[in-house]
């Protein structure tokens, strides 16, 4: 019989505020055996990630507490043991990849002084001997250069390279156990391919445990064993990964599988031409030596052009690093850049900040993460309507009724304007941040991953929100994805980026059907292959041992 490593037993959390306590996890019960993957998956707020945090006690107590339950390992209730104990674990023995790698990695500190640090902690590892193995995890997680990149800042880095970061410090003490919160959230097809099958082989070289939390069902009939459906706090569905995927059981696990977006780009008449770019270029320079002279450039943007219609949208699609962000940033300028960019007819490029700044107000970005992007210490009133406050934008009467109509447009209560960001769901934050950019009616929406961070019925809601929203107010998008499922529901018009240089570009509809360049083909294969329905056998998985 295969041993069992972790064990949940009837586990309750609660959250207390006052005198009221919200229970958010209710009966949930599961095994985790030793080399073998299970996957935790259910729409935002579900529970999943409360869960898993209840096994290395990293809830915010005394606020959250567990009226009943256990979690054992080895055999060793957690729940009840101490600070000390715990320490030792984290880590060390159950080590935990975070779903947002910009909140996790201090910004204060280089890449390879985060990874060290681990190292120094648990293995007593430090100078040359912490140098090589960090290089070594940089490598294995493939991070490009990593001599280079082991001396920069988290903020230097795309944010693909940074959840990769966060895989390789909770691997560098070989743990038993690995839970990963949305591991490849920040990541294209085709690295989230690369970064399975990275899991996968390291389970199997070191028999260790994955404790999967996603909303990507593809990537969790790739590579789960067994799989755990959870709505509102409970477990609804226990099943072999192969069982769940030919015949759920549960109404609620049918509407998971069935959540793919769909349908195609809303209906447009032909427009004038809302925004136009001419070889536009985002060049960094590389300056060394004493006298820090500029010997070459970090070529992010390459001449990139197009031309964009009223009420259309420019799907941007390419791996992690391609320059993606870093283009849209451009055209906003928010970014210094070289070319030519129109908006309105309007040349932007030589304008001064001062002269750009009324333009704001008519175009607006919904970032890829929403906690990063909502202030905490603002109420969801104050963070929606701060744009019309800066722009002033009518009287204070008519800016409350504006927040009410644009929180209502996203589908939330206008009550939820006196809470505060924290207390919302991923996918909720989302609509909040989709609300502060519709709130001033803007002509154009850059739209930078918005729903990466989102399960899948909650990324088809967004985009069904994002398509109503579209025909009503004839809004113009830029939208930045690597998942091409949203990108072909969305656009009509699609660009793949490589290396800061467009590599294919035209309808999107003729380029899903017929992709020219090989690049784009092997995204669409990536993204689209049909995952295989054969698990690993329980022997492979289960017949390493432990160190």
């Amino acid at each position: 019989m295969t041993e069992t490593l972790i064990e949940v037993r009837d586990l309750a959390v609660e959250f207390v505020s006052g005198d009221r306590a919200q229970r958010v996890v209710e009966g949930v019960s599961f095994d985790i055996r030793k080399g073998e993957t299970l996957a935790l998956v259910g729409e935002s707020g579900s529970g999943k990630s409360v869960t898993a945090h209840s096994i290395l006690r990293l809830l915010p107590y005394p606020l959250a507490r567990h009226p009943s339950g256990s979690i054992r390992y080895d055999g060793e209730d957690l729940l009840g043991a101490d600070e000390k104990r715990m320490r030792r674990i984290r880590g060390n023995r159950i080590a935990m990849v975070f779903q947002e790698p910009m909140t996790s990695l201090n910004p204060l500190h280089t890449i390879g002084q985060q990874i060290n640090e681990i190292l120094l902690i648990h293995k007593g590892l430090r100078g040359k001997a912490a140098t090589a193995r960090s290089l070594e995890l940089l490598e294995l997680v493939g991070i490009p250069d990593p001599r280079k990149r082991i001396r920069a800042y988290p903020h230097e880095l795309s944010g693909g390279q940074r959840q990769r970061v966060m895989i390789a410090m909770a691997l560098a003490n070989e743990p038993e156990l690995l839970i990963a919160d949305e591991p490849t959230t920040a990541l294209d097809v085709t690295v989230q391919l690369k970064i399975l099958e990275l899991l996968k082989d390291l389970q199997a070289r070191m028999g260790m445990a994955l404790l999967l939390i996603s909303h990507d069902l593809n990537l969790v009939r790739r590579i789960a064993h067994r799989v755990c459906v959870m709505q509102r706090g409970r477990v609804v569905e226990q099943a072999s990964c192969e069982q769940l995927f030919h015949s759920p059981q549960h109404p609620y696990t049918q509407e998971l599988l069935a959540a793919e977006p769909s349908g195609g780009p809303v209906e447009t008449e032909s427009s004038s031409t809302l925004l136009r770019v001419e070889d536009l270029r985002v060049w960094f320079p590389i300056k060394k030596g004493l006298l820090r002279r500029t010997v070459d450039h970090v070529k992010a943007v390459d001449g990139v052009s197009f031309s964009l219609p009223k009420g259309q949208t420019l799907g941007i699609v390419g791996e992690s690093g391609s320059g993606k962000s870093t283009l849209g940033l451009a055209i906003l300028r928010l970014l210094a850049s070289r070319g030519e960019i129109h908006f309105r007819d309007k040349a932007l490029q030589n304008l001064s900040q001062r002269a750009v700044r009324p333009l704001r107000k008519e175009m607006q970005v919904v970032f890829q993460d929403p906690y990063g992007s909502l202030s905490p210490r603002m109420s969801v009133g104050q963070i929606v309507g701060e744009g019309l406050r800066i722009h002033s934008v009518g009287t204070a009467a008519e800016q409350a009724q504006a927040i009410v109509d644009a929180l209502v447009e996203v589908g939330l209560d206008p009550e939820s304007q006196h809470r505060y960001p924290h207390e919302f769901s991923g996918g909720q934050r989302q609509r909040i941040a989709i609300a502060r950019a519709l709130v001033l009616k803007p002509e154009l929406i850059l739209l930078d991953e918005p729903t990466s961070a989102l399960d899948r019925t909650v990324q088809r809601q967004v985009v069904e929100l994002l398509r109503s929203l579209q025909a009503k107010y004839n809004l113009t998008y830029l939208f930045i994805s690597h998942d091409l499922a949203v990108v072909k529901a969305l656009s009509h018009q699609m660009m793949v980026v490589k290396q800061g240089k467009v590599v294919e570009q035209g309808q999107a509809e003729s380029i899903f059907a017929a992709p020219q360049h090989p690049y784009t083909q092997q995204l669409l294969e990536s993204a689209f292959m049909t995952p295989a329905t054969a698990q690993p056998e329980e022997g492979q998985a289960h017949g390493f041992s432990n160190r």
